[in-house]
């Protein structure tokens, strides 16, 4: 019977000498969109889409230029050779098309790359808050944001956002 008792009672003092987790938050949309490596990832976009934008209007103006031309030209024909000015217009319709489809394959494209860079932005904030959690003893780090509220009620003092936004900044500026 001691025996039980000292085997209970040493249960108990180990389980009490276990340590409490230590659990944090942190506000994913806030994180993510103060970053500023995401902002200079969107601003270096918004320079290319701005260039590709003047590019894809500069050629649109010279097409339709050329298409003035080309419907005048047809009008002038139709008069004498109605298959040569079906012919234009036709090349014409054809250069339209090929125009709008390379326009929109260049943009599916600057998006795609967009997507890559702000998937990677990701990736390396979900690392950082692991290493920053596994550096400062955290058991857990959760993540909510306005779409997603996993955290409903946390207190302010295991609000790891600015703290890790400050963290993750100053990490981005030595690079």
């Amino acid at each position: 019977m001691k025996n039980i008792i000292y085997v209970a009672l040493a249960m108990l003092v180990l389980a009490s000498c276990e340590k409490p987790n230590k659990i944090a938050f942190i506000d994913n949309g806030t994180l993510i969109n103060d970053f500023q490596e995401k902002k200079d990832v969107e601003a270096a976009f918004q320079i290319k889409d701005d260039a590709f934008r003047k590019r894809a209007d500069s050629i649109s103006q010279a097409f339709q230029a050329e298409a003035q031309k080309g419907q005048a030209e047809a009008q002038r024909l139709a008069r004498s050779n109605r298959k040569k000015a079906e012919e234009l217009m036709g090349g014409l319709q054809q250069k339209q098309q090929q125009l709008q489809q390379q326009m929109q394959m260049e943009q599916q494209q600057l998006t795609k790359e967009f997507q890559e860079e702000i998937d990677s932005v990701i990736v390396h904030v979900k690392d950082f808050v692991k290493d920053y959690g596994k550096k400062n003893g955290y058991n857990y780090i959760l993540g909510t944001s306005d779409a997603a509220a996993t955290v409903m009620y946390g207190a302010e003092e295991s609000d790891l956002t600015q703290t890790i936004l400050e963290a993750l900044n100053a990490d981005y500026k030595k690079e």
